[in-house]
């Protein structure tokens, strides 16, 4: 978005209406009025989460507005998701730098559009301000779930069976090839492995079929967004609980498998980097089996990586040995 701005551009009235109203779902009135109306279903709670990424905090300014886009609503609807609820809507505030286009502005409609109807999660209203800095993108996403039904990210209990869905690392090995030069064990990876890491990277994939499944079957859920480590931690402060993990038991795509055959260093980036959007849930042992059936059944394979366990300390992570691989530090900080 580094450019030069045109002399005359829209005004705020007029952007919305020629790249924001065509998104407008019910309530919302074409995006006419100061804001929306939304009922939950009948016997159903709303859920409600929001995220915000930052230029050149949480992607990169030459990512494509169309992939930022995507990035935006899917983090949001991942938290969604991990609650075992279903999108119904979300609200965008857009805060857009000096030097914003209108080319920008329409690859990132374009990509808002297909992302919400991919995810069946209309624009329900927000707003569009001048930044003084980077351009900052938030969403406020609204689920539902039925009453009562939304699930916890603090009520694993000793002896649940940890899950993970999907696969971890993908993501923050793409950040990885993206940022400054590239890595040594980059110049050595297919080039079709370093698509798949930087489209996980671009492209989050919330696990919103999974919803029924975790209310069906599991005690506790978040989505890994600060990496598998640090998130596995948070889920587990408090109570006296604690996890063993079997560290080979964590997913990994083939590509990750290819970069850290390469690089084995690269297990503290693949366990502690991030943005894999990913289910992690707490899932009492009768009811595994099930879940992971359950699971597949969408199309979402799940890997029992550990135990929740008696203590007070972090989660340990364990070599097929037995030994303990210390992380020095667990996620992403924002601060």
């Amino acid at each position: 978005m580094k450019t030069n701005p045109p002399a005359s551009r829209p005004t705020e009235d007029g952007l919305i209406a020629r790249y924001f109203a065509p998104l407008a779902g019910h309530g919302a009135d074409g995006l006419r009025d100061d804001a929306a109306t939304l009922a939950p279903s009948p016997g159903c709670d709303l859920v409600l989460t929001a995220d915000a990424i930052v230029e050149g905090v949480h992607y990169l300014p030459d990512d494509p507005p169309a992939s930022i886009a995507r990035k935006v609503l899917g983090v949001n609807l991942s938290d969604i998701a991990a609650k075992g609820a279903t999108p119904r809507g979300f609200l965008l505030t857009l805060a857009l730098p000096d030097d914003w286009t209108e080319d920008w502005l329409a690859g990132f409609a374009t990509g808002l559009s297909e992302a919400a109807m991919a995810f069946g999660c209309p624009l329900l209203g927000g707003d569009t301000v001048r930044s003084a800095g980077p351009a900052l993108i938030g969403v406020t996403a609204i689920g539902e779930v039925s009453h009562g039904g939304m699930v916890r990210r603090m009520t694993a209990e000793i002896g649940d069976i940890l899950c993970v869905s999907g696969t971890i690392g993908d993501a923050a090995l793409g950040l990885r090839l993206l940022d400054g030069s590239m890595p040594k064990w980059g110049e050595h990876l297919g080039s079709a492995a370093r698509g798949v890491l930087i489209d996980r990277y671009r492209h989050p994939s919330p696990r919103i079929s999974l919803a029924r499944s975790l209310r069906r079957h599991v005690r506790a859920a978040m989505d890994v967004s600060d990496g598998l480590a640090g998130d596995l931690t948070k889920m587990l402060a408090g109570g006296g609980r604690s996890a063993e993990i079997i560290l080979s038991n964590v997913p990994l795509s083939d590509s990750a498998r290819e970069a850290l055959a390469l690089d084995p260093g690269l297990i503290h980036t693949i366990v502690t980097g991030g943005d894999d959007y990913e289910i992690l849930c707490a899932v009492a042992p009768n009811q595994v089996d099930a879940f992971i059936d359950e699971s597949l059944a969408v199309g979402i394979p799940l890997a029992r990586i550990g135990t929740v366990v008696a203590g007070d300390r972090a989660p340990v992570f364990r070599r097929p040995d037995g030994s303990e691989h210390a992380f020095t530090t667990r996620s992403f900080s924002h601060f």
